[in-house]
């Protein structure tokens, strides 16, 4: 999918007081460059970087190498990130003996190369950002190349030597603790190295390596971002930027909030967009937000919060952690109580871990060990309990099934937080203006970056029945052939996930006679598997992709797993034929039970909204790949026996045939009325045809009428979307469903119709993502009237 969200890392003011400026293509031994009343500066001959002092403050300077034409000037290199120097009267001077020196403006060295040769005759910048000294041959005696900060340019070898450290925020160059290197069994992770502990978490380390698709069976440690946008590295860790192609400047930068990314430069606007991320989700990131904090589930960069009874340490940098704001030996006495706070946990430093224990077993446990500050409890079959001698790797998620009590003096009687509202934010008429006038903190064309959920609990339950799943899919592949190629993207396929044959499925299904529904995608018929589930079974159209490239988007569909999609048990791929089995669903698609006679309540309404949302968002922010879905509609959400929704046909834009390149489609998908109006004006498509879509799809559900209907409704021959947004002006009454007979949420109803409003405006740069839709609508999920 063609790359999607702008994000300035570095939202520094860029002051140069100077009114005028030097600018060279080399710098001569015995030169200097000089910060003052005339800024001095290095350029490259493409003039695509620039190589001096950059200020930040009022006084403090670094001597940098930036993007020339990026908006905020991004840095990709300081010599003296931890030692910045005064803006008047400091210099960098290439010596006669060939070392470069920065001297600050009371004469003090601040930095210098290792080179002391006289052979040194003049510093470069390259064109691909590297600031060389060289001598009259043309050989490179020393390079910026070889000592990076946080940032990897393309072509600059990132080796066994190599280290990217992220700043320490975004206003510091300051060296931070999150680390992207190779470790000492030859595999690229990812660390936290804070104060507390180091924790790598990237790859996943729930996972063995041959399951992350690393091995560790090489010496070499190497890697290298190309001009394409491809990183090849040597553990086989492969993958590409979404706008992969020649002419485009990028990085790939390890940031302040633990993520490793690829941005890609607009050149038209200097604005920066993720074209590929590491982490999905950015609680996944150990050590975000320090000892004793909480990382929340919210949209965005995480969100850190200290738990009841305990207090920020330094509110800019929340590394740091929280404090307890009492003295901590009163939790050695009996005197304490414990806080529960849901759905949470702190990962690791576990004391034990006891299965089958009651919650007040669990808890005695704790008081009984004075080395215990907290415990986890959660029921998945059986009590399970973790006692913790240290409170960090805190994370915060809705769908987690478990919560944590920590020790507090008794003196301390505070009430369960509801952690999930830290911000303050409400449902109802107070957000409207909001979603309606702001980009979303998503938005494909904004200015930040991504948030999400967290299924690590579920990973962690799955990775013991995984391994056994990987070693009985390797026997299968090799009986049927499976090309070598696309093996390893089956290796993550889930347990029942297999190859059916074309005869199996005619079988299943009766010759293909109870069918269940049809688009424009082909046709859906009711089946019964040999082992007696019940499936459906979709019969692609014309598909015409060659059988590897077919296992190849499979293999990606096949990965996808969030509880607000339909399950995908297996697919079909003999000759012409293209089918996919799916979990049948009992009460089928949504526009049987939203415009039939037995309709929904409008407490199973606000639920298919909001995992409807979930969905969506999973498939445009956490799964493997971005994915579009092209054609949200009723028909294609459809209800298990407890009437939660599950988003499907999520993978068919990935299936059919692409006459584009990224996520621009040049053939119109869809259906009319729920097709954004970007298909009409042949614009690039993003996710934002799904918000549109999914906003039809929420008002079509709060008025309980069908779209083509909404004109005789209004009263007028068409538009009558763009009518009702228009004259909406906040009021329920009148709106929602008569057949519920005023049995609604007032406050959930407004939140339902202000996102419906905002998701359908037409300039799709306003419309909100899924992500701020799913943050909105969680607010008043439980919210009474």
């Amino acid at each position: 999918m063609r790359g999607i969200i702008t994000i300035p890392i570095f939202l520094y003011v860029f002051t140069f007081t100077t009114a005028a400026s030097k600018s060279s293509l080399i710098l001569n031994r015995g030169d200097s460059i000089n910060v003052g009343k005339e800024s001095q500066f290095l350029t490259s001959p493409d003039a695509a970087f620039t190589f001096g002092f950059y200020s930040l403050g009022t006084n403090a300077c670094w001597l940098a190498i930036w993007f020339t034409n990026s908006a905020d000037k991004t840095v990709v290199w300081t010599a003296n990130r931890n030692r910045p120097v005064n803006r008047k009267g400091s210099k960098a001077t290439l010596l006669r003996d060939g070392a470069l020196v920065l001297t600050d403006v009371d004469g003090a060295v601040a930095w210098q190369t290792n080179t002391t040769s006289f052979d040194v005759t003049a510093a470069h910048l390259l064109n691909t950002g590297n600031l060389v000294l060289q001598n009259q041959k043309g050989d490179i005696l020393w390079q910026s190349f070889d000592s990076p900060m946080d940032t990897l340019l393309p072509s600059q070898p990132f080796t066994k030597n190599s280290r990217l450290t992220s700043v320490a925020s975004q206003a510091n160059f300051a060296t931070g603790i999150f680390n992207l290197y190779f470790g000492s069994d030859n595999v690229l992770r990812l660390i936290s190295d804070s104060p507390d502990t180091s924790t790598s978490y990237w790859p996943n380390p729930n996972l063995r390596m041959y399951e992350n698709g690393r091995t560790n069976y090489n010496s070499s440690r190497i890697a290298v971002l190309d001009d394409l946008g491809r990183f090849l590295s040597s553990d086989l860790l492969h993958f590409n930027s979404s706008d992969v192609g020649p002419g485009i400047l990028r990085r790939l930068t390890m940031d302040y909030d633990g993520n490793l990314r690829i941005y890609s430069l607009n050149a038209s606007t200097g604005s920066w967009s993720v074209t590929w991320q590491a982490l999905s989700q950015p609680c996944d990131v150990m050590g975000v937000c320090g000892r004793n904090a909480f990382c929340v589930y919210a949209p965005l960069l995480p969100k850190c919060t200290c738990p009841p009874g305990y207090v920020v340490e330094d509110d800019t940098n929340w590394n740091t952690g929280c404090k307890p704001a009492f003295n901590i030996t009163l939790l050695q006495s009996t005197q304490v109580n414990f806080l529960e706070i849901p759905h949470a946990d702190f990962y690791g430093f576990d004391l034990n871990s006891t299965a089958a224990l009651t919650l007040e077993t669990c808890r005695r446990m704790c008081l009984e060990d004075l080395r215990c500050v907290a415990f986890n409890y959660r029921l998945v079959g059986e009590g399970m309990c973790y006692i913790k001698s240290a409170m960090l790797n805190g994370y915060a998620v809705p769908d987690f099934p478990a919560s944590i009590y920590i020790k507090l003096p008794d003196t301390l009687a505070p009430s369960k937080p509801k952690i999930f509202h830290a911000s303050g934010q409400r449902c109802g008429s107070d957000e409207r203006e909001e979603l309606l006038g702001s980009s979303s903190m998503y938005d494909f064309n904004g200015r930040r970056v991504k948030w999400v959920y967290m299924y690590s609990f579920a990973a962690a339950l799955g990775a013991i029945e995984l391994m056994f799943i990987l070693l009985g899919w390797w026997f299968l592949f090799r009986k049927h052939g499976i090309p070598a190629s696309v093996e390893a993207g089956y290796n993550m396929i889930s347990s029942q996930f297999r190859q059916y044959t074309y005869s199996e499925l005619k079988k299943a299904t009766k010759n293909f006679t109870e069918e269940l529904g049809r688009g424009g995608s082909g046709a859906v018929y009711k089946g019964v598997l040999s082992d007696d589930r019940v499936v459906a079974v979709k019969k692609l159209g014309d598909v015409f992709q060659a059988q590897e490239e077919y296992f190849a988007e499979i293999s990606t569909i096949g990965k996808i797993n969030h509880m607000n999609l339909v399950r995908i048990w297996g697919f079909c791929s003999e000759r012409r034929h293209r089918l996919l089995v799916y979990e049948y669903l009992d009460n089928l698609s949504l526009d049987r039970h939203v415009f039939g006679s037995s309709f929904l309540s409008w407490k199973q309404r606000y639920a298919v909204a909001l995992g409807t949302a979930k969905g969506l968002a999973y498939l445009h922010h956490e799964c493997l790949e971005w994915v579009i879905h092209c054609d949200v509609k009723p028909e294609n959400i459809l209800l298990d026996s407890d009437f939660q929704p599950k988003i499907a046909d999520f993978g068919l834009a990935k299936l059919l045939q692409r006459e584009g390149d990224g996520s621009e489609f040049t053939r119109i998908r869809g259906t009319k009325g729920y097709m954004a109006p970007e298909w009409a004006l042949s614009l690039p498509i993003t996710s934002k045809v799904d918000v549109f879509g999914y906003g039809v799809v929420v008002l079509e559900m709060v008025r309980g009428v069908r779209l083509c209907n909404w004109g005789e409704e209004e009263g007028d021959g068409g538009g009558a979307v763009s009518s009702f947004v228009r004259r909406w002006r906040g009021e329920v009454e009148g709106v929602v469903d008569g057949r519920l007979e005023g049995r609604f949420g007032r406050r959930q109803a407004a939140a339902l119709i202000q996102v419906g409003v905002a998701c359908v405006v037409e300039d799709r740069n306003k419309r909100p993502t899924m992500a701020t839709v799913v943050q909105s609508l969680m607010a008043c999920e439980y919210e009474e009237d």
